[in-house]
């Protein structure tokens, strides 16, 4: 039994390949929302009285803290705009959790049929 179990581990089937392609398409998706993020997070935010996002950098910091923990140490947004950009990082962000989740799931129950 564990050497079958073994064995399965550096065989490479299709199943590998489509849980690789999927997990390259949430990354690159998850790169264009967030340059798209950064951008908007940073043309809404800049120079906001009482905000916290200067520059670009705090934008690409906030941005990646929202994909990323869906939360983050600078407040809310204080802008409606930003407020709007936030809710869809963090509905994005839910989404591409869920959606790996789901391609692992689907990766291991397809092993465990054949």
């Amino acid at each position: 039994m564990i050497r079958e179990e073994l064995s399965r581990l550096v065989r490479r089937e299709e199943r590998h390949r489509r849980l690789f392609a999927r997990l390259i398409l949430a990354l690159e998706l998850s790169l264009v929302v967030f340059v798209i993020g950064t951008g908007l997070i940073w043309a809404t935010e800049s120079g906001v009285k009482g905000g916290q996002i200067h520059g670009l950098g705090d934008a690409a910091f906030f941005t990646a803290a929202q994909l990323l923990t869906v939360s983050s140490a600078i407040s809310n947004p204080l802008t409606s705009a930003g407020k709007v950009v936030d809710i869809g990082l963090e509905l994005w962000a839910i989404f591409v959790v869920t959606a790996v989740a789901g391609s692992f799931s689907t990766f291991f129950r397809s092993g465990d049929a054949s």
